[in-house]
């Protein structure tokens, strides 16, 4: 009988594992590693310095994704929160981006935050200084330090860590413990840590809508209030090339904050309105009645074994204000982001394709 040659699906298997094995092959040498490379931030960091000709990197990620091997990039299977997976994904490195982290506003993930940005960090650090890594760069959030009840100021790094504020949310409060963390881990002659404080990333790319979700659901008419609050963004795309020069120029134990807007939501949500022809919310609920209200039918939801339509630690934190001075990040790393309407018009454009079925602006 005659031999039938590979269909489509066994070529892309032989060309994976081909793939897979040259990665494997250049183990040794990798110098720059990054941790938690196929999230949002992550992914347009991989991408950019792959387009910028590096050939020394090294990702770590809890699983691997095709596009990552497609791209020939070095891959490591592993978490930070496992001691061995960090010294092993350390070896030979010089310089780590350390992106990995978990984003979740329910109570319920508090430990899983804890563990991975907070241990998973002390242990990084250990595993990074055994190993003669020189530098690292965090990716924070500039709620460890932006955030008021009223928008009168506009933080800037020097800012007082407003811990009464951010305790009240497991993420924010692991990001904050995770800074000191690592600032306490990561220090001495010859080691430098670089602190990058985004705001809200937005724009392209963000399939686990880890960040983006909040267009989503003004797109899909799930938002029936404008919060009292303010919003700072940022573009990813801006904020991963703003981390490659901290890798080049940021100082040891600066924080650094990026954020390409600041707007109350009701001017967030009008050019949204004109962007996607989704007609933003009129009502705006004083705080204590959005907040008590959010909580309430929360309650009610999940007393009736349902899944809630709202979530209430998201309504309580769009009361308050996240603006941020991002000037020390302009004037040490250049940072200079892109209009924040292409940012803007980018991110409902890919959540219309990917989410949407392509009627963002359908009338």
């Amino acid at each position: 009988m005659p031999t039938k040659s590979p269909g489509k699906r066994t070529a892309r298997m032989v060309t994976s594992g081909t793939k897979r094995r040259a990665a494997i092959e250049k183990r040794q040498r990798a110098t720059t590693l990054i941790t938690g490379g196929t999230g949002f931030l992550g992914s347009h960091l991989v991408r950019q310095l792959i387009d910028e000709g590096a050939k020394d990197i090294r990702v770590m990620a809890t699983s691997i994704p095709d596009w990552l091997v497609d791209l020939g990039v070095e891959t490591f299977a592993g978490s930070v929160t496992n001691a061995e997976d960090n010294k092993r994904a350390v070896e030979g490195i010089s310089e780590i981006y350390h992106l990995a982290g978990k984003v979740s506003r329910e109570s319920k993930d508090s430990r899983a935050m804890f563990d991975i940005h907070v241990e998973g960090t002390r242990l990084l650090c250990d595993a990074a200084r055994a190993a003669g890594t020189k530098t690292i760069v965090l990716a924070s959030t500039s709620g460890t330090i932006a955030v008021t009840k009223d928008g009168e100021v506009t933080p800037d790094e020097t800012y007082p860590p407003p811990l009464e504020i951010i305790s009240r949310w497991p993420y924010y409060a692991s990001k904050a413990y995770q800074e000191m963390a690592a600032l306490e881990r990561f220090s001495g002659k010859g080691l430098r840590l670089v602190i990058v404080n985004p705001s809200l990333l937005l724009g392209p790319g963000d399939d686990r809508l880890s960040s983006t979700k909040v267009v989503l659901d003004f797109m899909a008419r799930k938002i029936g209030a404008v919060p009292t609050g303010g919003v700072s963004f940022v573009d990813a795309r801006d904020a991963a090339k703003t981390f490659q020069i901290a890798m080049k120029k940021g100082r040891h134990g600066e924080r650094y904050l990026l954020g390409a807007a600041n707007w109350t939501f009701a001017k967030f949500f009008g050019r949204l309105e004109r962007l996607t022809k989704v007609s933003a919310p009129w009502i705006a609920l004083p705080s204590r009645f959005a907040i008590t209200g959010s909580q309430l039918l929360d309650s009610l939801f999940k007393q009736w074994d349902m899944a809630s339509p709202v979530e209430p630690g998201a309504i309580e934190m769009a009361q308050y204000f996240w603006y941020v001075n991002c000037s020390k990040a302009a004037r040490e790393l250049g940072f200079r982001p892109r209009d924040p309407g292409e940012t803007l018009h980018d991110t409902v454009s890919y959540l219309r394709e990917n989410f949407l079925g392509g009627n963002a602006f359908a009338k």
